[in-house]
Formats: C-alpha cells, structure tokens, sequence
C-alpha cells in the first residue's frame, strides 16, 4: 500500500523561515509514515474575485497540489497576533471558487514556531477557526513550539530530545488520522 500524500503549507514567504525550517524537520520525523509536498503559496496573486472566472496558472497549480493531498500539513508563524497574510491569501484561492473548495473533507494538523514562550500559539487559534469553518478535519492536532537556535541541527533534525519526542508524537497522530481518513476519501472521489 502506498503511503499518504501529504501537502505541507508553510505560512511564511520568508527565505530563513524558522517555520520552514520545522516543517521540513517534521517531515523527516514522518517520512516513514507519509510522502510530503512542500506548496509553495508565496507566488499566488493576491485573492480576488474578479479573478475567478479564469484562474491564474499559479492558482490552478496550487489548488491542483492541494486536491491531490490525503492530508495538509500547515506550519506558521504568528503575524501580529493573527495569520500571515500570505497564509490568509492561500487559503482563500484554496476555498474558491464558490463550490470548488479545496480544503473540505481533508485532515489537517497546525503548528508554528516563533521564538516567544507561546509559540504562535494565537495565530493557530485563529486558523483552525477558519480551517473548520472551511471543512477540514482537525482533531486535536495542534502544537505550540519555542524556537531556540539549537531546536534544529545542522542536518535538519529536531535536536532537542524531548521537543524531538513530543513532536513524533505529534506527527504520527497526523499520520495516523491520514491513513485513516485517506482511504475512505480515496473512494469517495472514485465513485
């Protein structure tokens, strides 16, 4: 059986990104368990409706990403005290046009990092409010990581052990809820 197809959204256009840098570490701790995607958001126009009729290729190739996912993945840092607006601009293209949402019926998981003690915590507030009201499936995947300079080693590891451990935790969780899930919105989509 083939493993899970996972898009990873990371809601920073930053070229240092901490974010990234977690995501792509949490993508190492599940790649046994799922293949991830990195989607890229930071080149989608900004969102606007007067666009819809006849999307922008960036736009097609995003949403494409995103269909083809068993489940999303987002990590995100934190904004004044809300979402990045190049997170909010994706997510937006990913629930429009009216009817071809993008997101519904797909398991996701949220994390960020940032280096304050509630690790984007309030901007992971703010976007499972909309991710649920947009209808993905979250269910209690959500963590709130400090990032330290040491938090990840020069190969992209997690290297602090017990980060390292709650972090698997996490990630297999989300795996699990993936390989759950997939196979019944797999068939779904075939009938």
């Amino acid at each position: 059986m083939a493993k899970p197809h996972l898009a990873v959204v990371v809601g920073s256009n930053r070229r240092d990104s901490i974010n990234r840098k977690l995501a792509l570490a949490l993508a190492k701790l599940g790649a046994d368990r799922f293949d991830a995607n990195f989607v890229r958001i930071d080149h989608l126009p900004m969102f606007n409706q007067d666009l819809e009729g006849s999307l922008p290729p960036e736009v097609v190739r995003y949403k494409n990403e995103l269909a083809q996912a068993d489940g999303i993945l987002i990590v995100t840092p934190e904004h004044d005290r809300s979402i990045p607006a190049v997170l909010k601009n994706a997510i937006d293209w990913g629930a429009r046009p009216y009817g071809q949402n993008s997101w519904a019926g797909k398991p996701a998981f949220i994390t960020g990092t940032s280096p304050g003690a509630i690790g984007s915590a309030i901007a992971q507030q703010h976007l499972r409010s909309v991710m649920v009201s947009l209808g993905t499936i979250l269910q209690g995947g959500e963590a709130y990581v400090t990032f330290k300079p040491n938090l990840i080693d020069e190969h992209g590891n997690i290297a602090d052990e017990s980060t390292q451990k709650f972090l698997q935790g996490f990630i297999d969780r989300f795996a699990t809820l993936v390989e759950r899930l997939a196979p019944a919105a797999k068939r779904s989509a075939a009938a």
